[in-house]
């Protein structure tokens, strides 16, 4: 039993990558400007246990993918920004809906957060190397049964 990271977190950016929304794709949080155009980038944010679905022998975890869309803020015209921005939104919550166990790596993407705060987005900006960028921020919460074995 263990989290497998690494499977997840490409289960998770194969959802993104096949929208074909998207100049550039990272699955880390980007130290250079991702560029011009709408990139993704992806990284674990948080993993702790979680009590209401472990059981006796196991313990259930809950995982936190961030997910962040880019787009330069500059972009003309910038009523397009938002968006292009809510549509890549829109296919990937459309997307992890469709496969919430994401072919059986996890129990479920936490969509109306049963366990934390649930499938959502919040628009911000950021500034990376003096280039500012619209961007949203992407919670996806995983539950994974059976994440670590307990001991007696």
């Amino acid at each position: 039993m263990s989290l497998d990271t690494n499977a997840i977190l490409g289960a998770v950016a194969s959802h993104a990558m096949a929208l074909g929304q998207f100049e550039r794709f990272t699955r880390h949080e980007p130290k250079n400007p991702p560029g011009s155009g709408l990139s993704v980038a992806f990284w674990v944010q948080s993993a702790a246990p979680l009590a209401l679905a472990s059981g006796l022998a196991a313990t259930s975890a809950r995982l936190e993918i961030t997910c962040r869309f880019y787009q330069p803020m500059l972009t003309e015209p910038q009523d397009e920004i938002d968006p292009a921005i809510m549509a890549a939104v829109d296919a990937l919550f459309t997307a992890l809906s469709g496969d919430f166990e994401l072919g059986g790596l996890v129990r479920d993407v936490d969509l109306l957060g049963a366990h934390g705060v649930g499938l959502s987005a919040q628009a911000g900006y950021q500034t990376i190397d003096r280039t500012m960028y619209r961007v949203m921020t992407i919670v996806i919460p995983l539950v994974v049964n059976d994440a670590w074995e307990q001991a007696p």
